[in-house]
């Protein structure tokens, strides 16, 4: 599941965000401040943060100044504000767009929704094993592993995050869609073939591909 971030230094606004964001599918930690932020950034990875510029302690301007000497974690800045120098000034820190307050929750994820695709990676190696996205291949040495589309999809949502667990329920929502009616056995089902075929072609996919028993799946390095 996608992880966001989402700071600003009112309750109300935190609340909001979360409001617009969990029923499109984002898993969302809130933090009230740019410390706070930060703090959590070191413990956790996130997919995207959502900042606001106008906050008390440490505005949103230090907070993306501080975090780009760590991390290139997609950022989309709040502001309340629409004039080009505040706009330039959160450019030149690290941000990679803005939402003017107060804003339409439909531009709100579209623009959520445009930096995620352009902040994902289109192809991965990992031990010869290539994943690439714009020819809707998966390849080991050369050699071309046949996957139907949600196999290709599942194994690239494993090899985006390794070491990140998903559990059944993240899967069949990410890949089937949350109207439908998939049960957690087509996953396992998915899964196994995919480690088959993987295996047919040389790749050791029992050291990679780990069942989490009583969760789900991860990629392991």
């Amino acid at each position: 599941m996608t992880q966001i971030l989402v700071v600003d230094d009112e309750q109300r606004m935190l609340d909001l965000l979360e409001l617009y964001l969990l029923p499109h599918g984002y898993d969302v930690t809130k933090a009230s401040g740019g410390a706070e932020a930060l703090e959590k950034l070191k413990h956790k990875p996130y997919d995207l943060i959502v900042l606001d510029i106008m906050m008390k302690e440490m505005d949103g301007f230090e907070t993306c100044r501080r975090l780009r000497a760590f991390t290139d974690i997609p950022v989309l800045m709040l502001t309340a504000k629409d004039q080009k120098e505040d706009v330039l000034k959160g450019l030149k820190t690290g941000a990679d767009d803005y939402v003017t307050k107060p804003f339409d929750e439909d531009i709100l994820i579209a623009r959520i929704e445009t930096l995620l695709r352009r902040s994902a990676p289109s192809s991965l190696e990992i031990n010869g094993l290539r994943w690439n996205e714009d020819t809707y291949e998966l390849k080991y040495n050369g050699y071309s592993v046949p996957l139907t589309p949600k196999e290709f999809q599942l194994i690239g949502l494993l090899l985006k995050r390794p070491g990140h667990v998903y559990d059944r329920n993240d899967l069949l929502d990410l890949v089937w869609g949350f109207e439908s009616d998939t049960e957690g056995r087509t996953i396992d089902s998915h899964v196994r073939n995919i480690r088959e075929k993987i295996r047919r072609s040389g790749f050791p996919a029992d050291d990679h591909l780990k069942t989490v028993w009583g969760v789900g799946y991860k990629w392991v390095k």
